[in-house]
């Protein structure tokens, strides 16, 4: 019998004894990293990575008549057209435009979704009475693994022994994998990623989760496929340029006392799970909310409904006030806060140098730094990260319009309110940084069918 005082290893990819270091954001151990950080970070730049870690993934079934308008009245998105097989990046908002909940939103049947990470917002609508739907927590029933990178079509399709050359992207449909034991297993494929180049999600039954892992990562050897740990996995967003809650902002959730009024004990939980805030821009909560204008989302905005936020970001749209831009760290000024550490009296906040923390044994720490241009306030840094593709320290920012211009100088105040702090230059740079084949533009006729796979659209 398990010690109730130990954390259980996740149920969702198998225990590697050469693992030497977990994290337990989730409630289980799950990898911090495997092979180490830099080759993990180049994977999705030169082969594929692997990863379970975002499991659970808080998946929500909705089904009923009413489950296009509930998602209608919520979501910033267009429905005009979303056909079965089809997913969305469904955000939304509350009255005053900033973000609640963003997450996917995937269409499985005619009245049928599923929904990720829109929890538990969205059922907030669903027990609302309102609409004719009916909610189903999925949560500890499925599995979803990322595969990205360019190699990840092939790996798939080794995997598989499917050509999956037909899933465009934002598309998913069923197919099945034959694991070790000889099974044949039922699951889903979903052409989308966090990493910016090709990628994939494989979506199924929590009881087919470990070998249909390691079917896909013995699949993977001869394509070179890297298994990503939980530190590196934190990386990847701000590098391609997909702000994160937590990492990069905070849902408004205290904007909205009737929501936390349902949440009631929950509430605890989810304060805690995302109660540390760190960085020079200090404890106001309400200072690291966003909207999707700044963010960099006004293409996933349509007016063409009504739903909720609408009238205020109808006027961010209309004059917008920030732009987001990857920021450049100086180096120099880096190495000035790892040299404080050498010389007589306080140090500086000490940098983390992959990135900042973002993970804590209990939830999610949010980092977000003062910009400054000229001492006044200008926007703020959010999800440093050391990209080893770049050779750079970069960060996301919204930053004010009028200081936008690719080039331009700003400073961020690196340490604490109350502690040492240094202002730390930087380069406005291009949003995002990341500038390889995106999964979006990408044309897979190009890559190798698998010989002998079984082509859907043959």
């Amino acid at each position: 019998m398990n010690d109730p005082g130990q954390i259980p290893h996740s149920p969702y990819l198998p225990l590697d004894p050469e693992v030497a270091a977990y994290n337990s954001t989730s409630g289980h151990l799950t990898p911090w990293e495997f092979a180490g950080w830099q080759k993990e970070v180049m994977s999705w730049k030169d082969t594929a990575y692997l990863h379970a870690g975002l499991n659970p993934t808080y998946p929500y079934k909705i089904s009923g008549p009413d489950a296009m308008k509930l998602f209608a009245d919520t979501c910033v998105n267009s429905f005009a057209k979303f056909s079965i097989g089809g997913s969305k990046h469904a955000v939304m908002c509350n009255a005053q435009g900033n973000i609640m909940a963003h997450g996917m939103l995937l269409r499985t049947g005619e009245d049928e979704f599923i929904t990720f990470y829109l929890s538990p917002y969205i059922n907030y609508f669903v027990d609302s009475g309102k609409y004719d739907v009916k909610g189903e927590d999925l949560t500890g029933q499925v599995f979803m693994f990322q595969v990205a990178g360019p190699r990840s079509l092939e790996i798939l399709e080794a995997a598989l022994q499917e050509d999956l050359h037909d899933i465009k992207f934002l598309r998913h449909r069923p197919a099945q994998i034959t694991v070790e034991s000889g099974q044949v297993v039922d699951i889903k494929v979903l052409r989308i990623g966090m990493a910016g180049s090709l990628a994939y999600e494989v979506h199924g039954r929590i009881e087919d989760a470990l070998p249909v892992y390691a079917k896909i990562l013995q699949a993977g050897q001869p394509f070179g496929v890297e298994r990503i740990g939980m530190l590196v996995y934190g990386m990847n967003h701000t590098e391609n340029g997909f702000p994160q809650v937590a990492i990069h902002f905070m849902a408004a959730w205290h904007q909205d006392p009737d929501f936390i009024a349902y949440l009631g004990e929950a509430m605890d939980y989810y304060a805690g799970h995302f109660a540390q805030l760190e960085g020079s821009a200090g404890p106001d909560l309400a200072a690291r909310y966003s909207n999707p204008i700044d963010l960099g989302w006004s293409h996933v905005v349509k007016f063409d409904h009504d739903f909720i936020g609408r009238e205020a970001l109808a006027a961010l749209v209309a004059a917008p006030r920030r732009a987001v831009v990857t920021l450049i760290w100086n180096v120099q000024d880096i190495l000035d806060v790892y040299a404080s550490f050498f010389e007589k009296g306080p140090a500086h906040d000490f940098m983390t140098f992959q990135a900042d923390t973002i993970w804590s044994k209990n939830g999610m720490v949010s980092h977000v730094d003062e910009v400054l241009k000229d001492g006044v306030r200008v926007g703020l840094s959010m999800g440093r990260v050391y990209s080893y593709y770049y050779r750079a320290m970069i960060s996301l920012c919204p930053i004010d319009i009028a200081h936008a211009d690719l080039g331009g100088e700003v400073e961020i105040v690196w340490g604490e309110p109350g502690a040492r702090q240094k202002k730390i230059r930087a380069t406005v740079a291009r949003f995002p940084i990341f500038d390889l084949p995106r999964n979006e533009h990408i044309d897979v006729s190009a890559i190798p069918r698998l010989a002998g796979a079984v082509a859907l659209d043959a």
